[in-house]
């Protein structure tokens, strides 16, 4: 965990406060070590592993990305839950979770075995995704967090999404947009409940 804390007091009641909330947590057995930023240098350079993170996994190569949140009780189960699904699935399987614990949004990638085909890995992108999602659904999460759904999940936002929130949604969109002209193909998928001429009408919806 990477915590950051502020004070109006001022630094001196900042260290003060944080050092006992420090103490009490390594005496009940919550936090195991830590390291504690003496400087504003000190301060960056641990923000700078933790914005790392993506340029590594860039570097690394193919992996299947996942933008979710949870319920903040729920992360625990599902990182335990979820890790041991894949595993069994796919033998060697390397997990990359991180994100905002605070507000229950977690960035869940997935990377194949070290050694193995990463074309072959690609093919099972939809496979890998939908078991993330599953798990996800089944504890009260959201397939998206901070990116959106944008053209990647419209189909997911079907499968997972609540029917009376995609009707209002449809229809929302009709009714500011009747031609789909607004980001067309992202979010909805059109489903035109008369059918005209197929001109005039998009194949899909955005939002």
């Amino acid at each position: 965990v990477l915590l950051e804390q502020s004070d109006v007091e001022g630094e001196t009641q900042a260290r003060e406060r944080f050092e006992a909330l420090l103490a009490a947590a390594l005496e009940a057995g919550t936090v195991h070590d830590a390291v504690v930023a003496a400087s504003l240098a000190q301060s960056r350079t641990l923000w700078h592993l933790r914005e790392s993170i993506p340029l590594a996994q860039a570097q690394e190569g193919l992996n299947i990305k996942h933008d979710i949140s949870l319920p903040v009780s729920a992360i625990c189960g599902f990182v335990e839950r979820t890790d041991a699904a894949l595993r069994a699935r796919y033998a060697g399987v390397q997990l990359v979770n991180f994100g905002h614990l605070g507000d229950g949004n977690l960035h869940y990638n997935v990377f194949p075995a070290k050694g193995s085909q990463r074309a072959e890995f690609a093919h099972l992108s939809s496979a890998v995704t939908e078991a993330v999602h599953d798990v996800v659904n089944a504890l009260g999460g959201s397939i998206s967090a901070e990116h959106g759904l944008g053209r990647h999940k419209m189909q997911d936002l079907e499968r997972y999404g609540d029917p009376g929130k995609l009707h209002a949604m449809r229809a929302i969109k009709s009714a500011l947009d009747p031609i789909g002209i607004l980001n067309p193909g992202a979010v909805l998928r059109w489903i035109d409940p008369a059918p005209e001429d197929p001109q005039t009408r998009p194949s899909a919806l955005g939002s």
